[in-house]
């Protein structure tokens, strides 16, 4: 059955609300170290989730050792003392019990056992190689955790993580984080379990909040179908309806002037003048580090949006990205396609939008 809610996930910029120096590095310190722990926990439980499940599939052991994965007391055949979950949360309490809070462990043991079920069938393919956690990983931890309530001002929010006080920054906040935030705090909408992540000294509070679905009155015979090109980025047909979302010119050629601006930049970088070493030398070539990517992740949002917002419009219910399997095909062979043809996060973030308000994405 269809659920009737999704998990939004919004990310808000919060920092420690405390002013004396030594107990916001005391407050620092803490998070980095939970950070590093959490981490190498991660790797941990994704290393032991992968080692059992192929022992049963270890031909080289005796024809009479029997292998199941269950637990002894439930199943004779059962070689585990605990549920299979189980397992890997003792594993983390062996490890980090008394030096990381009880909720982050059991938010981070349920987090990777749902990691590790979604990848299964591709790891036992033989498709895809285990997931590896780097330092930056984001703490997480359950959503009864957090407890919101309003500043002086009324204009951001206060919040306290294991005795850690937070404030967030909105900012000027075009988009709906201090209303969904409000809705949170009075208890009309649920906070699941979120995370915080540290970025260069910053730090972001990964919100998950579980949403009703916008009801739309869709018809699942009224098909739109999509096609996904390098040079238009969406063209649509709904029926004798035709629509072109996106153009070469403010996505190829802007991403690609993008590029060439990079390069010009890393090659006169050489002459720059030092002095203090080399982060004042590529100074100007790290404004152009994240700039392409931040661009074409703005226009694909946009265009995901047109075209599910012109799906809603025209009631289709079902939307068919026509010929796209071919289309991936050929751009694996195709350096440039492969390199300018955002196909696959376009794709993610249409299903994502799409399952926002009931429309049903086919992959043709």
């Amino acid at each position: 059955m269809e659920k009737d809610t999704i998990i939004l996930t919004r990310k808000v910029q919060i920092y420690l609300d405390c002013d004396e120096k030594e107990q916001r590095s005391a407050y620092f310190k803490q998070l980095f170290e939970w950070q590093d722990m959490v981490y190498r926990g991660a790797n941990m439980v994704m290393t032991h989730q992968y080692v059992q499940e192929q022992i049963k599939d270890l031909i080289y052991l005796r024809d009479d050792v029997k292998v199941k994965l269950a637990d002894f007391k439930k199943d004779p055949d059962g070689i585990f003392t605990s549920s299979k979950m189980n397992t890997t949360y003792r594993i983390l309490s062996l490890y980090f019990k008394g030096k990381l809070p009880s909720k982050i462990i059991s938010a981070m043991n349920m987090t990777l056992n749902k990691a590790y079920s979604t990848d299964r069938t591709a790891y036992w393919k033989g498709e895809k190689s285990l997931r590896n956690y780097r330092k930056d990983m984001p703490i997480p931890f359950g959503g009864d955790q957090v407890k919101l309530s309003n500043d002086e001002k009324g204009r951001d929010f206060k919040l306290t993580l294991f005795k850690i006080p937070f404030r967030t920054y909105l900012g000027k906040d075009r988009s709906d984080k201090r209303i969904l935030l409000q809705r949170a705090l009075v208890g009309q909408i649920k906070i699941c379990t979120s995370s915080i992540k540290i970025v260069k000294g910053k730090i972001f509070l990964l919100l998950a909040l579980e949403l009703p679905k916008k009801q739309h009155d869709l018809k699942e015979h009224i098909i739109a179908e999509a096609s996904l090109s390098v040079e238009h980025p969406i063209t649509v047909t709904i029926d004798k309806d035709n629509f072109q979302i996106g153009n070469k010119e403010e996505f190829l050629y802007r991403r690609m002037a993008i590029q060439a601006a990079r390069h010009r930049i890393q090659k006169a970088a050489a002459f720059n003048k030092g002095g203090h070493g080399r982060k004042k030398k590529l100074k100007s070539l790290e404004h152009f580090s994240e700039k392409e990517k931040r661009y074409v992740d703005s226009r694909l949002h946009l265009y995901s949006r047109r075209l599910i917002d012109i799906c809603v419009k025209t009631e289709a219910g079902t939307l068919l990205l026509v010929n796209q399997t071919n289309k991936e095909e050929v751009a694996k062979e195709d350096e440039f396609l492969l390199r300018n043809w955002s196909y696959y996060g376009l794709i993610e973030k249409i299903k994502y939008k799409a399952n926002m308000v009931g429309i049903n994405v086919i992959v043709e």
